[in-house]
């Protein structure tokens, strides 16, 4: 079918009203505003603490470079155990890359286990401690299942997030700032969605079992003026949705 030239100039004018202006990933443990920016601006506020994210590879106690035979596959298999994690265990509860866990995640595991909080932030490349074969993953995994063992936790969790945006500028960014009655007109609006990832890890065994939580989104609108306060408003609502439906997964994929 043919489209007139109005209907064309239409479509377009649509199309037009939407202009992708940038995207953006932080880590749950520094979700500070960061003007929508690929990587943190010098004006962005951010968290002071954070030094990076935990390595799976050393929570979970891999050794890269470390030749693995067949052998050790088969037997890998052959010991397998599933991981359980039952209503009332206690559990050390770990965030990538944060000092404490975020409180709505504590909250949401309290209303099935005991749970204790332990720092995320990564040991430094100076101060990560190695065995005598230099294997520095299976030091810092052991001394983690330490930690646990000492504190009386059955199991430890761990789990990373990302938070990916994408900001969409509207028309009226071309519009001159004019206050309506103490707030000005919205000119962008921003897409936002969680994802998580966690491991269950056994202090006993070592055995550990990992999965994603279902992911969440949003989209929302707001002006220059309080941009910063509507993100954060996103980010919390997110992690609030994305914390609660996670300890629910955990539930109902361990509680055998």
């Amino acid at each position: 079918m043919n489209q007139t030239p109005s209907a064309r100039w239409l479509a377009l004018a649509l199309v037009a009203m939407l202009v992708l202006a940038g995207c953006s990933v932080r880590s749950i443990s520094d979700s500070g505003y960061d003007g929508g920016s690929p990587r943190r601006g010098a004006a962005a506020p951010s968290n002071p603490f954070y030094r990076g994210e935990l390595s799976e590879f050393d929570v979970l106690g891999i050794d890269r470079g470390k030749t693995v035979t067949e052998q050790e596959i088969q037997q890998a298999i052959d010991s397998r155990v599933p991981v359980s994690l039952k209503r009332g265990a206690s559990v050390m509860l770990i965030q990538s890359g944060a000092l404490i866990p975020d409180d709505p995640m504590v909250k949401a595991l309290e209303k099935y286990y005991t749970v204790g909080v332990f720092t995320g932030v990564p040991p430094s490349v100076q101060t990560a401690s190695t065995d005598a074969a230099g294997n520095a993953a299976e030091t810092y995994a052991r001394s983690l299942r330490l930690s646990a063992a000492r504190g009386g936790y059955e199991k430890v969790v761990v789990y990373w997030g990302l938070l990916e945006t994408a900001q969409e500028n509207l028309v009226t960014r071309t519009v001159s700032w004019v206050p309506v009655v103490g707030w000005a007109l919205p000119d962008q609006r921003q897409r936002m969605r969680i994802r998580l990832k966690m491991a269950v890890i056994d202090v006993r065994s070592g055995h550990w079992e990992m999965f994603s939580p279902e992911a969440f989104d949003d989209a929302s609108y707001s002006a220059r003026v309080g941009r910063a306060g509507a993100d954060q408003a996103q980010v919390w609502a997110l992690k609030d949705k994305a914390y609660v439906a996670a300890a629910d997964d955990l539930v109902k994929r361990y509680g055998r």
